[in-house]
C-alpha cells in the first residue's frame, strides 16, 4: 500500500500545471497571426472601443514605431446608449481617453477576467462625473461596462498583459461613441454630445493619420489632443502653454489587405445586458451577423 501511495503521488506531480486564466500564454493562433503581421508578443499595445459598432480593436506596434491592426473582437454587450457617462447608477458605458496602467488589470475578476478603464478621469472629474468599477470584461454582462465573451477577453487580456510585462508602463484606451468618419458626425450636429464628439475626432484623425496613439492633456475641462503641456495642468484650470510633438509622415509597412475579425456574437440589442444570453438569443444574434454580413459582400 505503501508503495501504491508513492507511486500516486509521483503521478500527480508529474501532472501538468493548469495556469489561472490571468496567465494562460497567448495560443498558438494569437502567435501565429502576431508573427505573419510582423508582431512582437510584448510589443507595445493600443485599445479602440466603437459603442455603435459593437467592436474593440486591438493595435499592436511595429518596427517602424507605428501601431497596426492585430484584430477586431465583437463586444458581446454593453448597457446604454451612445454617450458618456456622468454618475453612479446611469448604466452608462463610458467614452473617451482613458490610460490603462498594471495596478488596473484584475485577474481575479468575478466576470473571468477584467482591466478597469479608470473612469472617471481627469476630464470626468473636472464635470463632476461619479461611478467607479468600469471594466472591459468576460461573462457577456454589463452594467456600465463593455463585456466580452470569456474566450475572447482571455485573448485580449494576454495581449494586453504581454506588453505590460515586456515593460510598456501603461497603454492608452479610446473609447468611442462610433466610427467617427466625417459622414457619421454629419448625423449627429443636433446632438447635445456633439461639441464632446468633435473633441473626441481629433483623437480619431490623428490615429488615423499617424498611426501613433496622440498625447492628451486636460485643461479648461476639455480634451486637448497633440499636445503635451510645459507645466502641469489644472483640469478645470486654464490651460498652460504647450509643445506639439513633430511626427513624421506615416509610411506604412507591408501587412495584410483583410482587417482580421475574430469570432463571437454581438448582443446589443438583443439580450438584456443583465442576465446571461439565453441559447436563443445567441441564435438571433448570430443570423443578424449573417444578414449583415452577405449585405455588405452583396455591395461590395
Amino acid at each position: 500500500m505503501t508503495t501504491l501511495a508513492v507511486a500516486t503521488l509521483a503521478a500527480c506531480s508529474s501532472a501538468p500545471t493548469i495556469p489561472p486564466p490571468s496567465e494562460v500564454p497567448l495560443s498558438n493562433e494569437a502567435l501565429s497571426l502576431l508573427a505573419k503581421k510582423g508582431m512582437q508578443p510584448g510589443s507595445p499595445v493600443f485599445v479602440r472601443i466603437f459603442k455603435e459598432e459593437s467592436e474593440l480593436e486591438v493595435w499592436k506596434q511595429r518596427d517602424d514605431g507605428r501601431f497596426y491592426h492585430f484584430r477586431t473582437y465583437p463586444i458581446c454587450n454593453w448597457s446604454g446608449e451612445i454617450g458618456p457617462k456622468q454618475s453612479t447608477g446611469d448604466r452608462q458605458a463610458p467614452e473617451g481617453f482613458y490610460t490603462i496602467t498594471p495596478v488596473l488589470m484584475n485577474p481575479n475578476s468575478k466576470f473571468y477576467l477584467s482591466f478597469n478603464l479608470g473612469y472617471p478621469n481627469a476630464f470626468d472629474r473636472s464635470w463632476g462625473r461619479t461611478g467607479d468599477s468600469v471594466m472591459v470584461h468576460g461573462n457577456c454582462r454589463s452594467a456600465g461596462c463593455y463585456a466580452m465573451t470569456d474566450a475572447l477577453m482571455e485573448e485580449i487580456y494576454g495581449l494586453t498583459r504581454e506588453s505590460l510585462k515586456a515593460g510598456q508602463p501603461s497603454f492608452q484606451l479610446h473609447a468611442y461613441p462610433f466610427r467617427m468618419t466625417d459622414a457619421r458626425m454629419a448625423r449627429e450636429k443636433s446632438n447635445k454630445w456633439y461639441g464632446f464628439w468633435k473633441t473626441m475626432k481629433q483623437g480619431y484623425d490623428y490615429f488615423e493619420k499617424y498611426r501613433i496613439p496622440p498625447s492628451i492633456t486636460v485643461c479648461e475641462r476639455r480634451y486637448v489632443v497633440d499636445a503635451v503641456a510645459r507645466s502641469r495642468p489644472d483640469p478645470a484650470g486654464r490651460c498652460p502653454a504647450f509643445d506639439r510633438p513633430f511626427v513624421t509622415a506615416f509610411t506604412p509597412l507591408p501587412e495584410p489587405a483583410q482587417m482580421d475579425v475574430a469570432s463571437g456574437n454581438k448582443l446589443k440589442g438583443i439580450a438584456n445586458p443583465d442576465n446571461e444570453p439565453s441559447l436563443a438569443e445567441i441564435k438571433t444574434a448570430k443570423q443578424q451577423q449573417s444578414s449583415q454580413s452577405s449585405l455588405a459582400n452583396a455591395a461590395n
